[in-house]
C-alpha cells in the first residue's frame, strides 16, 4: 500500500473509534515526466488523507550493493551506471536520489512534517554496449520510510517502491544527449516525480510497464 493510503487507513481508524460516545473528530511540477502515471480513482478515503510536508530526508545506497563495470548487454550486478564519470558509483546513485528529492521538497508542501528515509536496494541502469543498441531499462528499487522529523518515529512503514524508466538506445541515445538529455538527467527528474506521486497519490506510485527487459529485470 502506498504511503497516502496508509495514512488514509490510520485516519479512518481512528474516526470510527471516535464513533462511540464522543464525537467523531501545492505547488504544481514543472517536470515533464517520462511515463505519467494515471490519475487516482477519487474516494472517500481520499478526504481522509493529510497532506505530507516534506523537510528532510536520509539517503543510503548500502556498500553490499554489488557494482558492475563490466561492459555486457546485461552484467549481474545490484549496481550499473554509465551517466557519470568512472568513479564511486554509490555515491553517484545517492546523489542523484538526494538531488530529486531537493527538487521534490517544494512540491511537497502540504500540512504534515515529515521526514523520508530512503534505502536504494537496486539501481541497474545500462552499459554503453546496451545504450548505443538495443536500449533498455533503468531499473530502480528502494525502500521509503516516512518518519517524525522531530522524533524519529515511524509515521508510515516501510514500503518498497519500483521505479523504471526506459533507457532510450541507439540514435535515440544519441540524439537525446546531443540534446542535453542526459541519462543523468532524465532519472533524476524522473525519481522527483515518483516521490512527488508516492506522497501525494491515494495509491502512491505506480511502475510502467516496460515490457520482456523489465521482466528480465527482476530475475536475479
Amino acid at each position: 500500500m502506498s504511503i497516502l493510503r496508509t495514512f488514509g487507513g490510520l485516519s479512518l481508524a481512528l474516526a470510527l473509534t471516535a464513533c462511540g460516545p464522543g464525537d467523531m473528530a501545492s505547488r504544481n511540477s514543472q517536470i515533464a515526466p517520462e511515463n505519467m502515471n494515471a490519475a487516482p480513482a477519487e474516494g472517500s478515503i481520499k478526504a481522509a488523507i493529510p497532506s505530507l510536508k516534506l523537510v528532510g530526508y536520509d539517503v543510503s545506497v548500502p556498500r553490499s550493493l554489488r557494482v558492475s563495470e563490466a561492459n555486457r548487454y546485461y552484467p549481474g550486478s545490484d549496481i550499473v551506471w554509465r551517466g557519470d564519470p568512472l568513479g564511486d558509483r554509490h555515491a553517484q546513485v545517492a546523489a542523484m536520489f538526494e538531488t530529486a528529492l531537493d527538487r521534490a521538497e517544494p512540491l511537497l508542501d502540504g500540512d504534515t512534517p515529515v521526514r523520508a528515509r530512503i534505502v536504494v536496494k537496486r539501481f541497474h541502469s545500462v552499459t554503453e554496449k546496451t545504450r548505443y543498441t538495443i536500449g533498455g531499462v533503468h531499473n530502480i528499487i528502494f525502500d521509503l520510510t516516512i518518519i517524525d522529523p522531530a522524533t524519529g518515529a515511524i509515521l508510515v512503514p516501510t514500503r518498497e517502491v519500483r521505479a523504471d524508466l526506459e533507457a532510450f538506445g541507439g540514435a535515440r541515445a544519441i540524439n537525446a544527449e546531443h540534446n542535453g538529455i542526459t541519462q543523468k538527467y532524465r532519472v533524476t527528474n524522473h525519481l522527483t516525480r515518483v516521490f512527488q506521486v508516492e506522497m501525494t497519490a491515494p495509491e502512491g506510485y505506480r511502475n510502467a510497464n516496460l515490457g520482456w527487459v523489465q521482466v528480465l529485470n527482476n530475475i536475479k
